[in-house]
This record gives C-alpha cells, sequence and structure tokens, in this order.
C-alpha cells in the first residue's frame, strides 16, 4: 500500500472513531406489561409512550429497547410475565391496569411507572400520592371529576336522561373503585345507577339482558382489558335499542362508539415518559408523588350519532375537540 492511501486510510478511521465512540453509550430496556395485547408501537397508546420518550431524547433501536407483554385478559399469566421482564433485565416497567401495577408490586422491586390503574391508595398500591413509598410512582385516577362531566355531556344528547347503565370489570378491584367513584358522581347529580358488573365474556349476556327487562337511558362503560375485548358487543347493542353510550377515553369512539370524555392519552403517556425518565437518571419511585391528568378531551362520532337516531345540540358539537365523521 502506498503511503500516501495508508494515511487516507488512516485520517478515515480518525474521523469515524469519535463517531463510533459518541454512538456507544447505556440502551435503556423498558418493559411494557399489558393486561390486555401487547402494547404494540403502532397502537395509540404505544404511539404517545414513545413521542413522550423522544422529547427526552429516547429512540428505538438507539439508546431504547421495549420488552413487551400482555395477558391477553387472563390475569393469572401476570406473575409469569413479571418473571420474564425481569429476566430479561429491564431498568424500569410501565404498566397498563390495576391487576399488571400490582403482580408488578408482588413480583419485582424494578420501579414501576403506573398508568389506568384506578386509584392506587384506594387499591393499597401505594401508601399516598404524595411519598407513594415502595417501587412505583405513576398517574392516579380521576374517576370523581370527570363523572359529572359525562353525565352532563349524556343529558345534553339525551335530555330525559334518568337512568345510566354502568359496565365494568368487577374483578378488577381498580376500575370497582373507579366505578363507585363514578356511581356516586351521578347518583349526586339526580341519576340512578343500574350497576352491571362482568367477570368473564360471558357475563356480558347477562349485562344485556338486566338492561333488556330494565331498560336504561345511557350506558357508560368503564375501561379495562375484559371490556376492550368486548367493546365491539357494547357497541352493537347500543346501536340495536339506540341507546347513547359514552366511554373513557377516544379509542373507543374512533371504533364506532358515540363519545367519549377522558384525559388526554398523549399527555398522560407523556407524563408517564417524564417519570421514567427521572427513574433512569437515578431518581427513586417512592419519592416520586403520583400526577393526576391535567388536560381532557371530548371526542364525538357524528356518524355513530345518526345511525342511533340522535339529534346533537349544537352546544354540544361546540364542545367536541375532536368530531369523528
Amino acid at each position: 500500500m502506498r503511503r500516501r492511501d495508508f494515511m487516507a486510510l488512516l485520517g478515515g478511521v480518525a474521523i469515524a472513531w469519535p463517531r463510533v465512540v459518541a454512538a456507544q453509550g447505556p440502551v435503556y430496556r423498558i418493559g411494557l406489561l399489558s393486561s390486555g395485547a401487547p402494547i404494540a408501537e403502532n397502537s395509540p397508546q404505544g404511539t404517545a409512550l414513545i413521542r413522550g420518550l423522544t422529547e427526552h431524547s429516547y429512540e428505538l433501536g438507539r439508546n431504547l429497547v421495549f420488552e413487551r407483554r400482555g395477558a391477553e385478559a387472563h390475569t393469572d399469566r401476570l406473575p409469569r410475565l413479571v418473571e420474564e421482564l425481569v429476566a430479561s433485565k429491564v431498568d424500569l416497567i410501565v404498566t397498563l391496569g390495576y391487576p399488571t401495577a400490582l403482580a408488578a408490586k408482588q413480583g419485582t422491586s424494578v420501579p414501576v411507572v403506573v398508568f389506568g390503574a384506578g386509584d392506587p391508595v384506594g387499591t393499597g398500591l401505594v401508601a399516598s400520592l404524595a411519598r407513594p413509598g415502595g417501587n412505583l410512582t405513576g398517574i392516579s385516577d380521576v374517576s370523581a371529576e370527570v363523572t359529572p362531566k359525562r353525565m352532563e355531556l349524556l343529558k345534553q344528547i339525551a335530555p330525559r336522561l334518568r337512568k345510566v347503565a354502568m359496565l365494568w370489570n368487577a374483578d378488577d378491584l381498580g376500575m370497582t373503585l373507579r366505578y363507585r367513584a363514578s356511581e356516586t358522581g351521578a347518583q349526586a347529580l339526580g341519576i340512578s345507577v343500574q350497576a352491571l358488573g362482568v367477570r368473564e365474556p360471558n357475563d356480558f349476556d347477562q349485562a344485556f339482558a338486566a338492561m333488556n327487562r330494565d331498560v336504561p337511558d345511557a350506558i357508560l362503560m368503564v375501561s379495562d382489558a375484559l371490556t376492550i375485548l368486548n367493546r365491539k358487543r357494547v357497541f352493537e347493542f347500543a346501536a340495536a335499542h339506540r341507546l347513547p353510550a359514552i366511554y373513557e377515553d377516544d379509542r373507543y369512539v374512533r371504533d364506532g362508539g358515540l363519545m367519549s370524555y377522558g384525559p388526554d392519552q398523549s399527555e398522560s403517556f407523556a407524563r408517564v415518559a417524564a417519570l421514567a425518565d427521572r427513574i433512569l437518571k437515578g431518581a427513586k419511585p417512592a419519592e416520586l408523588p403520583f400526577e393526576q391528568p391535567t388536560r381532557f378531551r371530548f371526542v364525538l362520532n357524528l356518524k355513530t350519532a345518526k345511525a342511533l337516531g340522535l339529534e346533537v345540540p349544537p352546544t354540544l358539537l361546540a364542545l367536541a375537540d375532536e368530531v369523528v365523521e
């Protein structure tokens, strides 16, 4: 090799070497644990979480790896899934729902950021919102605060609203407490509640039969893996009986549900990402207060409203953050 060629090659190595060093650095492994299907990168929740983490300089495939696990509504699988995440050496676990948060609390000392688990104090997940203790922090529930708004929205589209049927997973303590908060809020407004707790898919037929015998004026569905998996059946029942229904977040509305009012998922997952970032940088979950959503969205499916024969008042339409047509 001629000296000039050798020096050119050496120069190329000298230029490239700092880039290689710069590219090397800590790669963080985050476990994503769901009671339902594993959280896909292109799902609304996965997309929102990735966006939030990107704002803190984490990039999938560069310095971030996801380990995704989902129990597919079989909560008895959760302890094993937690063990798998621990074995994969995750630095942090993000859980969706109360059963996943409980399994993580019982199965590992790895830091956990909780989302969608209901009231973490009421369920016993943590000692207090301000100082959680243990290895959990996250985003807490606000059902008591948002129920009056949900009832108000239902009343605008169903002025004769006197009774609302509430569907929830009675085997999920977090969702049971969320239902109770919703029940208390509705009753405070003079609206009676038809309680329809379900524990497995077959229970939905019993819930529908109960509504056939004693027809409500509207439906409110509390979200968890079981109700999510059976959402189409609820949509179909509501459509067949021309019942307005309200859901807790907008994915149901894009899927055919009438309307939703609840925390803005993008904001909530941005805050999940911010908590994860603080933990990965050395903060202890025990000392990070649980946070509460501050931004909420009302989404309305105009096509579903028309199919139900409901007239949408202009005032209600004006309130919508998003209209699905």
